[in-house]
């Protein structure tokens, strides 16, 4: 447009000078010959009129001529700014039905594992009904056994009345007997007949007792093993097991390159801000995060995942990530604790204390998961003590913390029994619960019927089948290699493994080792047991010495 406009300014200014030429040429032509040259003159001024006229109009053709090559190229602009747009369209078009494919296919599988879970609830949920009405049927037959015992002991009394008033009448007839036989007075009569009948009596009473004593014991015994079936029955538990390496998996194996990074910078960095062991090795697209804190193995865990979806491996970018994945596992730990307590439905627990509950969900003992352990024996406990008329909530809250000190055994000095015992006290736990903690591998004498629940428990829980990895070989094996750890030093008596593996008493020979030997010993047994086995928790060392000096008198 605005060489149109010049052209138009040059064509105008063109005519004017042609114009005002010719003006000049005609008057000077006639000043000089008016008459002669005025034709001339005129002839003139027409030609630079026809020329000023074919100036303007070469310039106006000019002139549309740009203007109409400017709009072919503005209509070819446009022609093309339309097709780049509709190929965006088309293409942001096509991603938007592939992103909304993949998330019809991904609510698809979701409703598809909505739909087995209820399942899986609807057949669970008959079971337990199943299992409900058998449990009212064998409570019903328990009632009706102790009410037939009951009537029976009833009638036992009543004939026992029914025979002391039968004794007393014949101790009357008999006194009247023996003051007419004998010369001795009424007196002297009935104090030797009561003499006899008493010692008889305390024969028959001795007797009763002892048998009634026999069946509350047989009683007891029979409505213990039906409280620990009903127990069992009422809870049942999937078995859940967790290994204690986690492993990641890569997209490619080029991946472990960039893990490694330049010269090692970046599983360096790695390992030193999470604290752990990376394994790189030919396993194909798989690393393998090493490491005894499981708090620290889940982090690195999420850490090397978020990394990997990210792509960007580097120190800087490392270091957000780590602090990311730490706040995600404590999020999950703090949930995971609530969630327990809801689900037993226990209420006013420390939020603290709720998130040591919540950093069991990552522990592991013999494979088992101890959340889902402590919860088992919380459940267990619960039950039993309803049974019993004790404290419901009460029991399942000594349940669920009886193994809190399993939490952070990793990071404090102590066996899991004495740190759960701390932590209990610091948070102001009640008498029951700190017993049952300190009581349920019986390091500590159980004060509280709770505490015995308890114990049993957590017994039921972990003898279940299946339930921990351990097999009877391994376990076997690993007392074996205790005790005979112990019988290779010399003066050593014998050893006995006690608590599962968790203490080792070792009897010495009082005549080859002193007091001071005896502590060098235990000593030397505790650093080879460090160095040479592997286990879980602790391993109290105990040596023995004991002098004793026997005399017969003849």
């Amino acid at each position: 447009m605005i060489k149109i406009y010049l052209c138009i300014i040059l064509c105008v200014v063109c005519l004017g000078l042609g114009v005002l030429a010719a003006y000049f040429i005609f008057a000077y032509v006639a000043n000089r010959n008016k008459d002669g040259a005025y034709n001339k003159a005129r002839k003139i001024v027409e030609e630079a009129h026809k020329e000023a006229e074919g100036i303007v109009e070469a310039a106006e053709t000019k002139a549309k001529k740009t203007l109409n090559d400017a709009d072919e190229k503005g209509q070819v602009l446009i022609k093309q700014l339309k097709e780049e747009a509709k190929k965006e369209i088309n293409e942001q078009k096509i991603e938007s039905e592939k992103e909304l494919k993949e998330r019809k296919i991904e609510l698809a599988n979701k409703e598809n594992r909505l739909n087995q879970r209820e399942q899986n609830i609807d057949r669970r949920d008959n079971v337990l009904l199943s299992k409900e009405n058998a449990l009212e049927e064998k409570q019903e037959n328990l009632l009706k056994k102790q009410s037939e015992q009951e009537e029976y002991f009833k009638k036992q009394d009543e004939e026992i009345k029914q025979k002391y008033v039968t004794l007393e009448q014949r101790n009357q007839e008999i006194d009247k007997e023996l003051s007419r036989v004998s010369q001795l007075t009424l007196e002297e009569a009935r104090n030797e007949i009561l003499k006899r009948v008493e010692d008889k009596m305390n024969q028959e009473v001795t007797s009763y007792m002892k048998q009634r004593e026999d069946e509350a014991k047989e009683a007891s015994e029979e409505m213990a093993k039906n409280i620990l079936g009903l127990a069992i029955d009422k809870f049942s538990q999937e078995v859940i097991s967790e290994r204690t390496v986690s492993t990641v998996s890569l997209p490619t194996d080029e991946m472990k390159g960039r893990i490694i990074g330049r010269e090692g910078r970046n599983i360096r960095t790695l390992e030193q801000m999470l604290g752990v062991d990376i394994i790189i090795d030919d396993t194909p697209e798989v690393i393998t995060v090493s490491c005894f804190d499981p708090i620290r193995r889940e982090t690195a865990r999420l850490a090397l995942e978020y990394l990997i979806k990210d792509g960007r491996i580097q120190p800087g970018r490392i270091e957000e990530v780590v602090e990311k994945a730490k706040n995600d596992v404590q999020k999950s730990v703090h949930e995971a604790g609530i969630n327990a307590a809801f689900k037993l439905g226990l209420p006013r627990i420390n939020k603290e204390l709720l998130d040591y509950v919540g950093r069991l969900k990552y522990r592991t003992s013999y494979g088992q998961n101890v959340l889902d352990h402590s919860i088992q024996v919380a459940y267990l406990s619960g039950i039993m003590a309803s049974e019993l008329g004790l404290d419901v909530n009460l029991a399942k809250r000594a349940g669920l913390l009886h193994d809190i000190g399993k939490s952070v055994d990793f990071e404090m000095e102590g066996s899991h029994v004495e740190i759960g015992v701390r932590l209990a006290k610091k948070y102001g736990e009640d008498d029951v619960v700190i017993n049952a903690i300190e009581s349920h591998h019986g390091d500590v004498e159980a004060k509280y019927i709770i505490s015995h629940l308890v114990s049993a428990a957590d017994t039921l829980s972990a003898a279940r089948p299946g339930a921990r990895s351990e097999t009877l070989e391994n376990y076997i094996k690993r007392i074996e290699d205790l005790e005979n750890i112990c019988k290779s030093y010399d003066g050593v008596s014998t050893s006995y493994a006690m608590q599962s593996g968790r203490e080792v008493r070792v009897l010495v020979v009082p005549e080859k080792l002193s007091d001071n030997d005896a502590y060098k010993l235990a000593r030397d047994i505790k650093e080879r047991i460090e160095n040479e086995m592997t286990y879980p928790g602790q391993i109290k060392v105990s040596v023995v010495r004991e002098v004793r000096a026997t005399e017969i008198a003849k």
